[in-house]
């Protein structure tokens, strides 16, 4: 096992405070207030034009690792907090306490160089207090992968790091980016669509989330995003963003373990027409599936094939990956060396379809879609936000099902799918949603 541990979240996942207080602290019970507020507060937040790889001296500073249910709408879908990760690295023997464990939180609105650089020096200290051969393992989900590969190869902590995991990391990114810079937040969100626009495009770590990979359609076949114009983006920040993956190497593959989600629908490429971007899930006609927001051709590193043995694969939807017990079971295996076999080896596996947001007085609509197994029942339940169900379907088995839950009070919601007979065993995946009423903006 190695001597430190440093736990790193996604994006939105860190708590962030300034002197007047904390500015971005959401748990599932406080989502809604939060997205009713960000419109009003966001301000505090959005970073200056040209800010680079530079902190903007705002005195914001981040604070812990988020615990709960966290969302900016528009700019990434809800996520799960990341304490079942936390308990799971205890029950190995790492605890803050005892100094064998980080848990890093960052400015996640900042450029991916800037919290590398910043990841670097904090956990050459802690090896240095640990002893001068002691290694680290990086624990990664989302973007904290990118933040990782940074401080790894380019900050000069490669010959003292041990393994990196990562769970749903971007590695050549994705088009959900794409689509959420260039056309905005959810219409429908009245005066929240301004704000939570411009305060995205000012993330440098945002846009270093675009597709890496030749992902925009043409005549020609499939471009990457430095070779068109991207409407309403900032060239600069694009192209810096490429620069960002270019720089990046592939020199710690032999030490990378990428665990991806995947048999979810997912956007993979993307076209171009009258200032908008509309998403596929096809790369060059093939569905590839991804984990509903990281694409496969999206999770790997450059040149990596996607049959190969170091993409380890598990069905769940990228919100929920750092909380899935299979995925925290192939996290232990890879950190301890020992054989532990994951407990979703299952039958069937559905790709899920979840708004991130519905209105009050909206159908939520989920869609599930089957390939190749058919199980004996499927049963779709709603969740409210601690996890009681609130509502149930069990919808007649065919190829792709609609199932509709209407009139859900303002909250946040989780979706699950899964498998209620026993001999059709159905692995699981759950999609967090929140039902937002407008008539409290």
């Amino acid at each position: 096992m190695s001597d430190l541990v440093v736990v790193l979240p996604g994006i939105l996942g860190s708590t962030l405070r300034d002197g007047d207080g904390m500015v971005w602290e959401v748990s599932g019970r406080a989502a809604l207030r939060a997205v009713l507020s960000l419109g009003r507060s966001l301000h505090r937040l959005k970073l200056p034009a040209g800010i680079g790889d530079e902190h903007p001296g705002d005195g914001i500073e981040p604070v812990a690792l988020m615990a709960d249910l966290h969302v900016v709408p528009g700019i990434w879908t809800p996520l799960k907090g990341y304490d079942r990760v936390t308990r799971r690295m205890n029950s190995l023997g790492y605890s803050v306490e005892k100094g064998n464990l980080i848990l890093f939180a960052y400015d996640w609105r900042l450029s991916n160089r800037y919290n590398g650089a910043l990841l670097a020096r904090r956990v050459d200290e802690a090896l240095d207090r640990i002893g001068p051969d002691a290694k680290v393992s990086f624990v990664c989900h989302s973007m904290g992968g990118l933040v990782a590969r940074w401080c790894i190869e380019q900050c000069g902590l490669a010959e003292r790091t041990d393994k990196l995991i990562t769970m749903g990391t971007p590695y050549r990114g994705a088009a959900t980016a794409l689509d959420q810079l260039v056309n905005g937040v959810r219409k429908g969100l009245g005066p929240l669509a301004v704000d939570l626009t411009e305060f995205a495009r000012s993330m440098p770590s945002l846009h270093q989330l675009l597709p890496e990979y030749a992902c925009i359609e043409s005549p020609g076949g499939l471009l990457k995003t430095t070779e068109v114009s991207l409407p309403e983006l900032d060239t600069k920040m694009v192209a810096d963003a490429a620069a960002f993956h270019g720089a990046l190497t592939d020199t710690f593959a032999d030490k990378t373990y990428a665990i991806i989600g995947g048999k979810q629908p997912t956007a993979t490429t993307a076209r171009i027409a009258d200032g908008k971007v509309t998403c596929f899930r096809t790369y060059e006609g093939d569905d590839l599936y991804g984990d509903a927001t990281v694409p496969t051709v999206g999770a790997a590193r450059r040149g990596v094939a996607l049959s190969s043995n170091t993409l380890h694969r598990v069905t769940e939807q990228h919100t929920s990956l750092q909380d899935n017990a299979a995925v925290l079971d192939a996290v232990e295996s890879f950190l301890t060396a020992k054989s532990i076999v994951p407990r979703n080896l299952t039958t069937t596996e559905p790709q899920v379809t979840v708004p991130d947001l519905v209105l009050v007085g909206e159908t939520l609509e989920v869609t599930v879609e089957l390939r190749d197994t058919t199980p004996r029942a499927l049963k779709v339940a709603l969740l409210d936000e601690n996890g009681k169900q609130v509502e149930a379907r069990s919808p007649a088995i065919s190829e792709s099902m609609a199932v509709k839950f209407g009139e859900l009070p303002p909250g946040a919601y989780y979706v699950q799918v899964s498998g209620i007979s026993v001999g059709a065993p159905v692995v699981p995946v759950t999609s967090a949603v929140l039902a937002v009423d407008c008539s409290a903006l």
